[in-house]
């Protein structure tokens, strides 16, 4: 009985293989692909975004992107400048740390697709605490000074709703609707 559940094993996964061979490859299989390199840039571009940003580098923190790249509602060089800047002086950027994680990183040699979760932390705080967190979904290009964000977003994660309240002994129970 071993050996026939074994063998039924072995045959699904050899069978799961040919399954796969058999796909048409998709555009990062092919030539042109992310390249190790590609990948260890682009991950090198994500820590100079955030050791920028967080040490006040505004310049820095623009080249990071294309020169007419796009950070949520702030696009070209001087307005990510002038955001850069902001955060610093006028939002407490000095005493925030921006933590990245979870990077998903596809494309070829020429553009990529990134995501990757952030958390905010306020070291001005003792103990240091989280203020925020969210993901980023990012478009990059390769350009002649090596990797650069196209085009950032960023979307806010949203606490989960707060369960419903417990009914108070003898009240019917609220429907699904709230009524």
């Amino acid at each position: 009985m071993k050996k026939a559940v074994l063998c039924v094993l072995v045959l699904a996964v050899m069978g799961a293989g040919a399954t796969h061979a058999a796909q048409p490859p998709r555009a990062s299989d092919t030539a042109g692909a992310l390249s190790a390199q590609d990948t260890v840039e682009i991950q090198q571009l994500y820590a100079k975004y955030n050791i920028a940003i967080d040490s006040g580098d505004a310049e820095g923190y623009a080249a990071t992107f294309t020169p007419d790249g796009v950070f949520n509602q702030f696009a070209g060089h001087d307005a990510l400048v002038g955001f850069a800047k902001m955060w610093r002086e006028k939002l407490n950027g000095a005493t925030r740390k921006h933590w990245n994680n979870n990077l998903e990183i596809s494309g070829n040699s020429k553009q990529a697709s990134g995501f990757v979760y952030l958390m905010l932390v306020d070291i001005g705080t003792k103990p240091a605490s989280i203020l925020a967190t969210a993901t980023y979904t990012d478009s990059l290009v390769k350009t002649k000074e090596g990797w650069r964000f196209a085009k950032r977003t960023t979307k806010s994660d949203l606490p989960p709703a707060a369960p419903a309240a417990p009914a108070a002994a003898g009240e019917p129970a609220p429907k699904a609707d709230g009524r």
